[in-house]
């Protein structure tokens, strides 16, 4: 009884799937022992579920986005893999907030339960096992973290980064023989050893065994053909550092000068440390030994650099002479292609700008940008294309590459284009080719046209003729004749009448039947309809005979709407009338047809 009533007790603080039917389970279970002891244990234990209810529901929103079917594979840079990996951070974050204010222990529980989990599925991210060790580490689980490292290091041993951060934290809890072996595990045999590789060795065992050990692997490897500049530059800068002494470092700088004269960001570095002990005389000699071998194309960057030293240490005469031999010697690659250098502006704001302030604005600014970009692009040499003219001669373009990007444009065939008439069925026309805008078809457009003029009643045409000359968009014409036949000119005294018309003698029977679409046989309006406008005006009617002729006629001329409710409303109006003398019924006011009976 009692192991029960610590599991339950167990599930219903745990933030998991139905943790509701878990709390209604322990109170049964509570109430069938004892209904004195449950109503304590009860109300004990409702606030912790209340918490762990809401932290459910709440984690809740991020569980549902994980995919749990996803294979523990190589990052590829996809979307989905995006998407989940924002999805763990976001759950780890929530883990690692506490957010049901437990104790350490048990929400660190629960925060390795959460990284387990996600390394699943993670398996091959770094940095997520940098997470996992780092947070071990800051929880005072250092040798956790180590055994995070050994893990992700076999999980991703090719990863350099997570070599160095395991190594780094053996050397932070004085391990120096355990971080000494990981970096000799970087160098390997020393054959494929990367500069990086040699520069952070040379930092850990100046760290940890002094300058003179540090001095001595550098002077073993400054022969390997992995030893780079960069290797130069690093050790020199930190025998500069330690030693307070700049005749150790100039004399790195010059050993490596034999060596790396032909690489610009060497030299530059040297430059850059000649700059901070202000020898200005060995600045000046190291570019003219640079730019003596360098070739042009490679020497922007010290020109520049060069002309910057002048700003700083010599006057003007000298600036403007070393600008004028910076164009004299990248004016040389000229031949092979290149820009010729010209007097612009540019060279007068990089004169004189410092830092970030220009003395232009920033439109200025963009503005000499495209205008150095059509500078170069201007004068390139393209491969001349053979395009028949039309004289079938050959046509050749030498300046701009504008007629090699249009012979890809992709023409239509304006010979099938055909001019837009209203009457005009899909299909039914072809226009002959290579008659576009000629006579012949706007001969035929202009028949066509007359045509329908003199099949349409001389109301619509005058109602045309009216209309205002418009040029642009032409309307919907079948949109325009449909809201016409549905609007309803007829008024309410002239409906009353109407409807009142309706109404026949009994014994009297008439129908009347007429499809929508059909046409009436006068093409104006006659005399008969007009009678029946002025008398629905009027409102009388002088003997039976005409009576009945307006009837029939109001009947057949006036159009039913298609307006359900206007529909109805007619309906009710006539519903009073024709109930005395018999029925009227008409027939679907959406198909057009009507029909009249009375009785």
């Amino acid at each position: 009884m009692t192991a029960v009533r610590k599991a339950y007790q167990k599930a219903i603080v745990t933030p998991t799937h139905h943790v509701e039917q878990l709390w209604k389970d322990y109170e049964n279970f509570e109430n069938s022992v004892s209904r004195v002891l449950a109503k304590g244990l009860i109300s004990e234990y409702q606030p912790k579920f209340n918490s762990a209810r809401a932290v459910y529901r709440e984690q809740k929103k991020y569980v549902d986005e994980i995919d749990w079917n996803m294979l523990a594979v190589p990052p590829t840079g996809s979307c989905k893999e995006e998407q989940q990996w924002m999805t763990w951070k976001k759950l780890l974050a929530f883990e690692k907030g506490n957010p049901q204010r437990i104790d350490n222990i048990s929400s660190n529980k629960r925060i390795v339960f959460a990284y387990e989990q996600c390394l699943m599925y993670l398996y091959h991210y770094p940095d997520i096992w940098y997470d996992y060790a780092t947070w071990h580490a800051r929880s005072g689980s250092v040798d956790s973290a180590a055994k995070v490292y050994q893990r992700a290091l076999k999980a991703l041993p090719d990863s350099e980064m997570l070599k160095y951060a395991y190594a780094e934290l053996e050397e932070s809890r004085g391990a120096v023989h355990s971080a000494k072996k990981i970096y000799e595990s970087l160098l390997g045999d020393g054959v494929n050893a990367t500069a990086v590789s040699h520069i952070q060795f040379i930092k850990f065992l100046r760290r940890t065994e002094g300058v003179e050990t540090a001095r001595k692997y550098f002077l073993d490897i400054r022969k390997s053909p992995n030893c780079t500049y960069h290797v130069y530059v690093a050790y020199a800068m930190m025998a500069f550092c330690l030693d307070k002494d700049p005749k150790v470092a100039h004399n790195i700088f010059e050993a490596g000068l034999k060596r790396f004269m032909h690489e610009p960001g060497y030299v530059l570095e040297y430059a850059d440390f000649l700059s901070r002990l202000n020898d200005d005389r060995n600045i000046r000699a190291l570019f003219e030994r640079a730019l003596n071998s360098l070739p042009p194309e490679e020497s922007v960057e010290v020109w520049k650099r060069f002309g910057q030293f002048e700003q700083t240490y010599g006057d003007l005469a000298s600036m403007l002479k070393v600008e004028q031999r910076k164009k004299d010697a990248l004016s040389r690659t000229s031949d092979d292609g290149g820009v010729v250098q010209e007097d612009s502006l540019q060279e007068v704001i990089s004169r004189y700008s410092f830092m970030d302030l220009w003395p232009c604005s920033s439109k200025n600014l963009d503005h000499l940008a495209r205008q150095a970009w059509l500078a170069e692009n201007m004068n390139k040499k393209v491969e001349k294309p053979s395009v028949p003219n039309v004289a079938g001669e050959e046509s050749y373009s030498g300046v701009t590459t504008t007629l090699n990007q249009s012979l890809k444009v992709v023409y239509p065939d304006i010979t099938q284009m055909a001019i837009y008439e209203p009457g005009q069925k899909l299909g039914s026309t072809a226009l002959p080719s290579g008659t576009l805008g000629g006579l012949p078809i706007a001969s035929a457009t202009m028949s066509t046209f007359d045509g329908i003029l003199k099949a349409t009643p001389p109301a619509i045409v005058a109602f045309i003729a009216n209309l205002p000359s418009v040029e642009g968009p032409s309307p919907d014409v079948d949109f325009v004749l449909s809201i016409c036949l549905q609007s309803n000119p007829v008024t309410g005294q002239a409906l009353k009448h109407v409807t009142s018309g309706l109404q026949v003698p009994a014994g009297a029977t008439s129908g009347v039947s007429e499809p929508s679409g059909s046409q009436k046989s006068h093409a104006v309006p006659s005399g008969s309809s007009v009678r029946m406008t002025r008398d629905r005006q009027s409102g009388k009617r002088k003997d039976a005979e005409r009576q009945d002729d307006d009837e029939t006629t109001s009947v057949q001329s006036v159009p039913l709407p298609k307006d359900a409710f206007r529909i109805r409303q007619m309906q009710k109006a006539r519903g009073g009338t024709a109930s005395q003398t018999g029925s009227t019924s008409y027939g679907s006011a959406f198909s057009g047809e009507q029909s009249g009976s009375t009785s």
